[in-house]
């Protein structure tokens, strides 16, 4: 999938493209710096991202941003997204990006799950149109005890880290 997804910020455009086998270690280091890993814990369970295919956002050519999702049914799961060059509409581009392949698969639904701490992530899917549907109690302190210690006990702005929140984001169809 290429997308030129139209996301500029003065003569800066944002291109959205498949993952390839030559942008994995780049991946693979983005992947490390933001989860310590591969693993990703969710629902009481760790999933390994290299098993999710990704898109690539591109600025001037160079990758700054990777997104990996889901399709299971008629559901997209957005399982992580990522962005080298904050405040560049990358986020955006690569949300527009996902969302085209759920709804080119037949989703009718794009969901994610977040934390408590992550009030960027709250307000920028909120602002994308996502509605907060579940609070997961206490499920990132478990994912803590049960699957992933390196989970830190703080998150962003020492905001204790201790619940999953899913949005979901109705698709047309």
């Amino acid at each position: 999938m290429d997308v030129e997804v139209g996301e500029t910020r003065g003569s800066l455009a944002i291109a959205v493209r498949t993952l390839t086998r030559q942008d994995k270690p780049w991946a693979a280091r983005l992947e490390r710096l933001a989860w310590g890993g591969y693993g990703v814990a969710r629902k009481g369970e760790l999933l390994d991202l290299r098993a999710f295919p990704g898109l690539v956002a591109l600025a001037e050519g160079e990758p700054c941003g990777l997104a990996r999702y889901a399709i299971r049914g008629a559901d997209c799961e957005l399982v992580s997204i990522q962005s080298e060059r904050e405040g560049l509409g990358v986020g955006r581009a690569l949300l527009a990006a996902v969302r085209q392949a759920a709804t080119e698969a037949g989703c009718r639904r794009l969901w994610l799950i977040t934390t408590n701490d992550n009030t960027r992530a709250l307000r920028f899917y909120q602002r994308a149109g996502f509605d907060i549907v579940a609070l997961h109690r206490d499920a990132v302190t478990q994912a803590r005890r049960d699957l992933k210690p390196a989970i830190p006990l703080r998150g962003a702005d020492g905001i204790r880290l201790r619940h999953e929140l899913v949005l979901e984001l109705l698709l047309d169809g």
